[in-house]
């Protein structure tokens, strides 16, 4: 049976994940935070409901914000380290180079995806300033939400494009 080919394989090479140049940590962190944040903001609601029969309005428009945030910023460490969602099936039953071009091949789609998200996305933010959206919960300027979407997008294609620089650099 064939070893497959990716960073993540066992015989580590000079383009394993951790060799990326801004450090793989930057998302461990954030997503750490997050999840902290999002628990707090739950624990605090439901602290404020037991006790008075209220809740805070806020709490449920912020934690989806949080949660979508939350998947990106993972997202971005998952694409870094070359552990996407992919169809292993298919890519071990080729030889080492096609799994080598399949590889390169999937990961320059994945850039051109977030690349066009983020400008879309970026088209999304400047309707929402021009038009002064606001959110349906708590009224404050929908781009305070939205602009996090290009902002990350971007950053997941400069992941991307990171891991398919090491890639082709991989013997």
């Amino acid at each position: 049976m064939r070893k497959p080919l990716s960073p993540d394989s066992e015989n580590k090479t000079e383009s394993a994940p951790d060799s990326a140049r801004v450090p793989l940590a930057i998302e461990d962190y954030l997503s750490a935070g997050i999840m902290a944040l999002l628990a707090l903001i739950t624990f605090a609601n439901v602290l404020v409901r037991y006790f008075s029969n209220q809740s805070f309005a806020w709490t449920e428009e912020i934690s989806v914000f949080l949660m979508i945030v939350l998947a990106l910023v993972a997202g971005s460490g998952a694409f870094a380290r070359a552990r996407h969602i992919r169809i292993e099936y298919f890519l071990q039953r080729c030889s080492i180079s096609n799994q080598k071009r399949l590889n390169e091949l999937t990961t320059l789609l994945g850039v051109l995806m977030f690349a066009i998200l983020a400008v879309l996305s970026a088209r999304l933010v400047w309707d929402d300033i021009q038009f002064q959206e606001t959110s349906p919960g708590i009224g404050v300027p929908q781009w305070w939400y939205s602009i996090w979407l290009p902002a990350i997008a971007t950053v997941i294609t400069l992941r991307l494009f990171g891991l398919w620089l090491r890639l082709r650099r991989q013997k």
